[in-house]
C-alpha cells in the first residue's frame, strides 16, 4: 500500500481538499486496494477542527465531501507516509526541519506544485483570507497536481488500473 500525506498550514483549508480530490481520483481509477490518504497541517491551531467552511462548500460544488478533522504533523508520518507533499514552501521548509530534528529517513518529500507541469508558481496559494473564488483557484491548481502526480505513481510502482 502506497500511503501519501498532503500538509498544509492549519489543515482546515488546502491539505483536507488535496486529500479528498485526491482520494476521489484513486476511487475512480479503481486503486483504492493500492494506494491511500491522509492530510495534516504544520501547525496546531485547529485539531480535531472540522475544514473550514468555505473548503467544505467548495468540496461540495464540485462534488466531492470531506471528512476529515484536522491534526498536526507528528514524527511517526515520516515512518507512516511513503510520499508527504507540502501545499507551500513553508510547510515544505517546517516538513524538513521536523525530519531533521528527529533524524527520520524520509526522501520523498515534494512540494505539491512539483507535480503540476510548467507552473511557474512554487506554492499552492493559501485561501484562508481571500474569497470564494480563491478557493476555487486552489481546487483547479490541486486537480491539475493530483492528476500529475497519480499519474506518477501509477507509472513507477506500475499500478494497474481497474
Amino acid at each position: 500500500m502506497i500511503k501519501v500525506l498532503f500538509v498544509c498550514l492549519g489543515n482546515i483549508c488546502r491539505s483536507p481538499l488535496a486529500e479528498a480530490i485526491f482520494r476521489k481520483m484513486v476511487e475512480e481509477k479503481g486503486l483504492t486496494n493500492k494506494i491511500s490518504c491522509d492530510s495534516c497541517g504544520t501547525a496546531d491551531w485547529h485539531i480535531g477542527q472540522t475544514s473550514d467552511s468555505r473548503t467544505l462548500a467548495n468540496a461540495a460544488q464540485n462534488g466531492m465531501k470531506i471528512r476529515h478533522l484536522g491534526r498536526q504533523l507528528a514524527e511517526e508520518d515520516f515512518s507512516s507516509f511513503d510520499f508527504i507533499l507540502a501545499m507551500d514552501e513553508s510547510n515544505y521548509d517546517d516538513i524538513l526541519d521536523l525530519k531533521d530534528q528527529i533524524g527520520a529517513d524520509h526522501d520523498r518529500i515534494f512540494k505539491m506544485r512539483e507535480f503540476e507541469s510548467g507552473s511557474p508558481a512554487p506554492d499552492v496559494p493559501d485561501p484562508y483570507f481571500g474569497g470564494k473564488d480563491g478557493f476555487q483557484r486552489v481546487f483547479d491548481i490541486l486537480w491539475r497536481c493530483n492528476q500529475h502526480f497519480l499519474d506518477y505513481l501509477v507509472k513507477e510502482h506500475q499500478l494497474q488500473h481497474v
